[in-house]
């Protein structure tokens, strides 16, 4: 810590807690706690069991729980593609062309994910391109919402290159292209890495837009822990959420143990 006296750190580690506990840790702890409930007592849910976890861990929770993986997959790998290769070719813009481009990725981050929905649902229902009612909305809906996440971290990690390597390498003759793919992609490599772990989270977490679009068929996890809950299954609800945490938890772990490899490369 940066904080360097022995009372200046117990004041620190108290304000992380005050401030921690109760708007963060609190309320996940009590879903966690209500996903092993069967009801309330008084303010806490009681009634230790297991049987939500059978039904959140099979049936439909399985397969919207396998329909949120692949959207979320699909949709960073996308969004990852798209970004990267905007942000490359946005490094050699002008300042203000810089500007321009940047706030065309932020606009669907600057207004309500429900309104991003909408527009997809309106510009994609009409021929020639009538993807309504198909899985192909969703992850198209998802990919516009988390592009901007991609582009702003890979152009943030796109600003602390070294020129000196690419220089080097274009002084001994390499092309612009083998440039790009033995210099530049591989010094980037653990922002793509932290840039995809990012996009897969919210989209494994997105909800408002995909209310929207999603077809029967095609369920995303979060929302079947919202329609379980609108139904009055609090408890069943609870379970789900915690697969869906702890899913994208694990994967998240994963993609932190790729982007360590790599900055060790």
């Amino acid at each position: 810590m940066l904080v360097h006296s022995r009372t200046g750190r117990w004041a620190a580690w108290g304000l992380f807690g005050v401030l921690f506990l109760p708007l963060f840790a609190l309320p996940l702890l009590v879903v966690v706690a209500a996903s092993f409930a069967t009801h309330w007592s008084g303010a806490f849910p009681s009634g230790p069991t297991t049987a939500n976890y059978a039904s959140a861990v099979r049936g439909e929770s399985l397969q919207a729980l396998t329909t949120s993986l692949v959207t979320a997959l699909v949709a960073s790998l996308l969004a990852l593609t798209v970004g990267s290769w905007a942000a490359l070719a946005g490094a050699g813009l002008k300042k203000r062309g810089k500007r321009v481009l940047d706030a065309l990725f932020m606009l669907p981050v600057a207004v309500p994910s429900v309104v991003v929905g909408l527009a997809v649902l309106v510009a994609f229902s009409r021929p020639p391109l009538l993807l309504n009612g198909t899985s192909t909305i969703v992850v198209l809906a998802h990919t516009v919402l988390i592009t901007a996440f991609a582009h702003q971290s890979v152009s943030a990690a796109i600003v602390r290159l070294d020129p000196a390597y690419e220089q080097a390498a274009a002084s001994l003759g390499a092309r612009p292209a083998r440039v790009l793919w033995r210099i530049r992609i591989p010094l980037l490599l653990p922002s793509l890495t932290a840039a995809a772990g990012l996009c897969f989270a919210l989209s494994m977490g997105e909800l408002s837009a995909t209310m929207m679009l999603y077809p029967p068929d095609w369920m995303p996890l979060p929302v079947r822990v919202f329609t379980a809950t609108d139904r009055g299954s609090l408890f069943g609800g609870s379970a789900v959420a915690v697969v869906l945490m702890a899913t994208t938890l694990l994967v998240l772990l994963a993609v932190s143990r790729i982007r360590t490899k790599a900055s060790y490369r």
